[in-house]
């Protein structure tokens, strides 16, 4: 009895243990029921390949002939039944059992009959004669009832106990493993040489075309399909990229470009605009909803096949460097250079249209180095794309990854690399950086007051409403962004320090190189943003290469260009006579070339404007005066468009300087005499000579040129008769000489006979023509052809 009630008195498990132990089964038996069902699918795939196997095998076997055999005569038959009977042992046996053992053989169709013969055995009994088939020889499964699945469901509770509820799911059966079929593309590719060699020209034109024409639809309605709906159809992505792996030989190339281009354009419309981050491991585990499951599924295919669309087009550009041949020959080694083209294009527009979208950084690796290629369409190509970007970047966050890039090639070549790579830094969009720390010091910001100084100067009610204040005042400066401006601002400040890194770096290092023309041009468009304490160090470098003579009358002026635009910012806090460089132009100017198109005139023009029109204050009357004598007498050479803006700097002089109208008198205003050849403007006594440029150039062949003339003559005023019209006053000098510029001014001679002396022989850029100088022209060469004809006549009687 104790015995049993203790048995009672036992505790009963409660639900929750109950619930726990039940789950534990239930996922064994779960595990264990999935466990058999993989088993017995393996062994069902297993046997299913055997079987396929044998019935390959036997198909590929060649059949033998099946053996036939004679039958044998009565009199055969007779001698073998002897010969069976002498094998026996008969001695040992009595003539009763002997003749027991014949009567049994004779029953026994198994011993009498012939064993190798072919026919049945029982030949009467079969009902037909049907001969059995193959596929009856195949074994047979037996039909495997399927398994089902039971859903356990919550149970109830009753007075007997726990009743569980379960409910049948059908198994859905895993799919079958389905063997590749044998590539079409292959079998065509092996059967194409010998179709080929067998068509004439026209029938392989034909076919090239057709079959082109059925790539193109292809590629037409892929990319038309993602472009409708890119989030349902991001998978056709992957099939439109494999067909840059293009294998027929006949439309490979075509067929490449045209995937290149269109995936391109797929990109520029279907990209997003932000940047994809990869996600983190909590937020793959967390649950979402559809349309966040659907879009993340997008964006991730997306990503990916932007990747290796990108990785695509540096090996096609890496193959035409590498001159790597593959090993389908589907392009031959002439056909890489036009597909490395058109590669570099898409990279380029890549590059331009999202440079916000993910793998910025390795497409401007991929882009820099190909800026210094011996190509020239190439590097203008790259180049013309970071100039692009460069121009269209307001952040900045492109603009420091170009730079960097950029600087440390140069670096890595010694800077031996072309200089429109460096003349890229021209169109940065910098304006204002962090000069020093001490300003931003100065700067005043908003203050709050402390909990303290509330308390003591301000009542409960005053606090209240100043509380308040402060939390509307802090919302108001969230909102004004402030800290995107002062990101922005520190962009700016690294990416210039990295521009005047890699100029300094030329100017010590490679003075003599090609890039110095494009280093001292950056460095004038960006002095007023140098700190003042590399002034004096900056301006002995740029003297000194001025004096060294190695330098071109180009980068020479250059280096002036630069020198004073350091000195019209920051620079004027400095005490600096850059007397030097004044004589150095006035020197420079009688070097300017006499002929042809003279683009040294539009830096002579700046440096006119930037030295004497400027600084008016610092420049001395009798300076002027020698520059405006000496630009007089260099118009006198130069080609119309550079007279005309010399002209115009020559007006923007007198107006500046009024007291340089004694110039167009004859009378001495001083002693000693004129020296034209001494090269210090101060000391060659430009007051006591006149202007008497301006009497010959009134009658020069330029309309334009004339105006100018005698506009000077009569001191150039604002108003009156010998005032200019509004388009030439309102005009600068530099945009004067860029208006009538010659752009193309060629002679050629003509063949034979007066009739090949035509105008089109004598091309002179449009923007120099205007209605007088052409029919001076037209009477010219009519004159020219009637003298012509004449010669040719004459030549012709004698």
């Amino acid at each position: 009895m104790a015995k049993a009630s203790k048995r009672n008195n036992k505790k009963r498990p409660s639900f929750r243990k109950l619930l726990k132990t039940s789950n534990l089964k239930l996922d064994n038996k779960q595990k264990n029921r999935q466990f058999k069902q993989q088993n017995s699918a393996k062994k069902q795939r297993k046997e299913q390949r055997k079987l396929q196997q044998a019935i390959t095998d036997v198909s590929h076997k060649p059949l033998k002939p099946l053996e036939r055999y004679k039958k044998k005569q009565v009199g055969e038959e007779e001698e073998e039944e002897e010969e069976f009977l002498e094998s026996l042992p008969v001695d040992m046996m009595d003539d009763d059992d002997l003749e027991q053992i014949r009567a049994m053989a004779k029953k026994a169709s198994f011993l009498t009959r012939d064993i190798s013969s072919c026919a049945p055995v029982h030949d009467k009994k079969r009902k037909s004669k049907q001969q059995v088939e193959k596929y009856e020889k195949i074994p047979r499964k037996m039909q495997q009832e399927e398994e089902k699945e039971l859903i356990h469901l919550l149970p109830i509770k009753d007075k007997h106990g726990l009743i569980p509820q379960t409910m049948e799911k059908p198994v859905v059966p895993e799919a079958e493993e389905e063997e590749e079929p044998m590539d079409q593309d292959k079998l065509n590719n092996e059967e194409e040489p010998e179709s080929l060699a067998m068509l004439n020209a026209q029938e392989q034109f034909e076919l090239r075309s057709q079959r082109l024409m059925e790539k193109k639809l292809r590629i037409a309605s892929l990319s038309s399909a993602i472009l409708a709906d890119p989030h349902v159809n991001i998978k056709k992505l992957k099939e439109l990229r494999a067909m840059l792996m293009e294998t027929d030989p006949c439309i490979a190339v075509t067929v490449r470009k045209l995937v290149m281009v269109s995936l391109m354009e797929v990109f520029k419309d279907i990209v997003p605009s932000y940047r994809i981050r990869p996600l983190t491991e909590e937020e793959k585990a967390t649950k979402v909803k559809k349309e966040t499951l659907q879009l993340r599924e997008f964006e991730e295919g997306l990503v990916s096949q932007y990747k290796f669309y990108l990785e695509d087009l540096e090996q096609t550009v890496k193959d035409w460097k590498q001159k790597k041949e593959k090993r389908s020959q589907a392009v031959s080694l002439e056909n890489y250079k036009g597909l490395a083209e058109v590669a570099i294009r898409c990279i380029c527009d890549l590059l331009v249209a999202l440079p916000h979208f993910n793998f910025l950084n390795n497409i401007i690796v991929m882009v820099a180095p190909l800026m210094n290629d011996p190509a020239r369409n190439v590097s203008e190509m790259c180049c013309d794309a970071v100039s692009t970007l460069l121009k269209q970047d307001k952040l900045g966050q492109a603009s420091l990854a170009v730079v960097k890039v950029i600087s440390g090639m140069i670096k890595s070549r010694n800077y031996n690399v072309k200089p429109q790579v460096l003349n890229c830094f021209l169109c940065l969009r910098i304006k204002e950086v962090e000069m020093k720390k001490d300003t931003e010091d100065t700067a005043p910001k908003k203050k709050f007051m402390s909990f303290k100084e509330k308390k003591a100067n301000l009542s409960r009610m005053q606090r209240k409403w100043k509380k308040a204040e402060e939390k509307l005042q802090k919302e108001l400066l969230e909102a004004e962004a402030s800290e995107s401006k002062d990101k922005k601002i520190k962009l700016h400040t690294e990416t210039l320090n990295i521009v005047f890194l890699t100029y300094f770096r030329i100017l010590k290092k490679a003075q003599k190189s090609v890039l110095l023309p494009s280093v001292l041009e950056g460095l004038a468009k960006f002095a007023h943003l140098i700190n003042l304490e590399f002034f004096d160090d900056l301006l002995a470098v740029l003297y000194g290469l001025i004096t060294s003579g190695d330098l071109t009358v180009r980068e020479s002026l250059h280096c002036i260009v630069t020198s004073f635009h350091i000195l019209s910012g920051q620079g004027d806090v400095l005490n600096i006579d850059p007397l030097k460089f004044y004589n150095h132009l006035y020197k420079t100017l009688l070097t300017l070339h006499a002929g042809g198109t003279n683009d040294n005139t539009a830096i002579v023009l700046k440096c006119l404007d930037i030295m004497l029109t400027k600084r008016r204050k610092q420049v001395t009357l009798q300076r002027a005066q020698g520059f405006l004598k000496r630009l007089s007498t260099l118009g006198l050479h130069l080609m119309p468009d550079s007279c005309v803006g010399i002209l115009a700097a020559n007006r923007t002089l007198m107006h500046t300087f009024p007291k340089c109208d004694i110039l167009l008198d004859n009378e001495m205003q001083g002693s000693g005499v004129y020296l034209p050849e001494l090269d210090v403007p101060e000391y060659c006594n430009p007051q006591n000579t006149s202007l008497w440029e301006l009497h010959l150039l009134k009658t020069h062949f330029h309309p334009v040129v004339r105006k100018f003339a005698v506009h000077l003559m009569k001191g150039a005023p604002s108003e009156g008769s010998g005032a200019l019209s509004m388009e030439l006053s309102r005009r600068t000098p530099v945009q004067l000489f860029e208006d009538y510029s010659v752009k193309d001014m060629t002679f050629n001679p003509p063949v034979a006979g007066p009739s090949s002396m035509k105008k089109e022989h004598f091309t002179i850029g449009d923007a120099f023509l205007d209605s007088e100088l052409k029919a001076q022209i037209d009477a010219a060469l009519q004159d020219e052809s009637e003298q012509m004809s004449l010669d040719f006549t004459l030549q012709q009687e004698t």
